[in-house]
């Protein structure tokens, strides 16, 4: 056999790390990366965090794994706490988002169903979007790049240009059954929607019958600087799918519904094998009793600012590299003035872990828990990093 014994379906950098320390990770070799990929916004508390390690290893020495034919107390509390804490009524726990989002694409389809209305099964989705890579979830997103060479694209998916909502509006049908959107999209390219375009949203699916669902799986979990970017527009969701940060790095997600929306899913009609197992429910409500610690929130705000004015600072100065920045909370991108796989790579030279995205963007996803010298930190090699590459412009152009 030649070569790695793994589908070649990543491109992965060159880098292997043994451990993390809250923003930091290091290599084998002893290197010292600074974090803000965040295992693209999973690692809602940095690594390591003590509690969490507690929470997984105490709950690790007891019971890892009963399926759902048993009641699992922890999913009981988290649940109830995840209702507590927004609209929902019900929740229903995965492993991934892509599953999270199937949960919820089942949950609308099943709500119309119940209701008299089989025929309404179709859901308007939003140009740009990235819902997980499932074949519905592909279809969802839209996007040719993920749905390429997979047969035919599943149907019951109808994708507007983002934030159109003239289009939104006009794609509606009689077999539509919701609309999904992120509220800020992060694959995307860190593009939030205006609060005025989810009350167009919320209006629209009040008018026509329809439900409104939320992708959250990349945006939530204090990721903006409120426990999930819904609460900033104040307009709430029937439906929502979490994931990424709520297990803080451990696999796991979950579909938010109130009471009327989950009215069909009952027993029998959904399930999974490992979903809500008690290693993530252990990790889930560890996650939450830090996120909902009084002030914590708040000190995301202002650490976001904080990030968000240094990097405009860059952007000013190296116009070239980095002309804007754009997003809410520590969900920050960079929209580059260049080849952002070549920014990617200029700060990975300088010791920073970024993420790629759509639109010619770089995010930002520190965890939620970034001192503010780790921050300092950060824009000092970003500024090195748009200083070496302004230095290539100029050279090129002489």
């Amino acid at each position: 056999m030649s070569g790695s014994a793994l589908y070649e379906t990543f491109a992965r950098a060159p880098l292997a790390f043994d451990h993390g320390e809250g923003t930091w990770l290091v290599t084998e070799k002893g290197e010292r990366y600074l974090d803000f990929a965040g295992g693209i916004a999973v690692n809602s508390l940095g690594h390591g965090h003590p509690h969490l390690v507690a929470a997984l290893t105490e709950q690790a020495s007891k019971l890892w794994h009963v399926s759902n034919l048993y009641e699992i107390p922890g999913q009981a509390r988290l649940g109830e706490r995840l209702a507590d804490a927004t609209f929902a009524d019900k929740v229903f726990f995965t492993n991934s988002g892509a599953e999270a989002l199937e949960c919820a694409i089942k949950t609308a389809r099943r709500y119309h169903f119940v209701k008299g209305h089989p025929e309404r099964f179709r859901i308007i989705t939003f140009e740009g979007a990235f819902h997980g890579r499932t074949l519905a979830t592909i279809a969802a997103g839209g996007q040719y790049k993920y749905l390429e060479g997979f047969g035919p694209k599943v149907d019951g998916f109808d994708q507007v240009p983002f934030d159109d909502m003239e289009a939104a509006e006009k794609a509606i049908t009689p077999e539509t059954a919701a609309i999904l959107i992120e509220p800020v999209q992060g694959e995307g390219g860190i593009r939030p929607v205006p609060t005025q375009s989810l009350k167009k949203l919320r209006q629209l699916c009040e008018q026509h019958g329809l439900l409104l669902i939320y992708d959250e799986v990349q945006c939530g979990i204090g990721r903006t600087g409120k426990l999930f970017a819904y609460e900033w527009s104040g307009v709430a969701p029937d439906i929502m799918a979490i994931a990424k940060g709520i297990g803080g790095g451990f696999p796991m997600g979950a579909c938010l519904a109130t009471n009327e929306a989950a009215v069909g899913m009952t027993a029998g009609v959904h399930g999974t094998t490992f979903g809500g197992n008690p290693l993530a429910m252990a990790v889930g409500n560890a996650v939450l009793d830090v996120v909902l610690e009084d002030g914590f929130l708040q000190d995301v705000q202002r650490k976001a600012l904080l990030l968000k004015q240094g990097l405009a600072a860059i952007s000013d100065e190296f116009p070239e590299v980095i002309e804007g920045i754009r997003g809410t909370g520590l969900m920050l991108g960079l929209k580059c003035a260049m080849p952002n796989g070549k920014v990617n790579m200029a700060l990975r030279d300088q010791h920073l872990l970024t993420v790629p995205a759509g639109d010619n963007v770089i995010r930002l996803l520190p965890p939620l828990t970034v001192t503010d010298a780790e921050i300092h930190e950060a824009l000092e090699r970003i500024r090195a990093g748009a200083k070496g590459l302004a230095a290539e412009i100029a050279a090129a152009a002489n």
